[in-house]
């Protein structure tokens, strides 16, 4: 059975998709931009800034099925620029201390014209 993922604390989907699903004890989020949950205006205009609330966003998520980051097995990440890598990294590493798999790569664009996108799997239900 699917149990779909819904907060407020974070920002809800901007298209045909949810926040998350729930399936076996994993749970299956969509990709956070730098969006606020609360005005769903992205936030910030550097990586830094940009990453600082996607990872408020991961939180959120992730705190919505009573887990964290060290739960999450795998990330995939999207920049805009690969020149952002060392910083976005920086920022990352901070959030995902129990190092889950992942892949990360550069795009042309992404939605809303921000500067990152992470999705992540993880463990819940423990």
């Amino acid at each position: 059975m699917l149990n779909y993922v819904e907060t407020k604390h974070a920002p809800a989907a901007i298209g045909p998709y949810s926040q998350g699903i729930v399936v076996n004890n994993l749970a299956f989020f969509s990709g956070q931009i730098p969006l606020s949950p609360e005005t769903g205006e992205v936030v910030g205009d550097t990586i830094e800034a940009q990453t600082e609330q996607v990872m408020a966003n991961i939180r959120a998520l992730l705190e919505s099925q009573n887990a964290d980051f060290t739960d999450v097995v795998k990330t995939t990440c999207f920049l805009a620029d690969i020149a952002d890598f060392a910083a976005f990294n920086e920022i990352y590493a901070k959030y995902f201390t129990g190092k889950p798999a992942r892949s990360c790569v550069a795009v042309k664009d992404l939605p809303k014209g921000v500067l990152c996108e992470v999705e992540c799997i993880a463990a819940v239900g423990k």
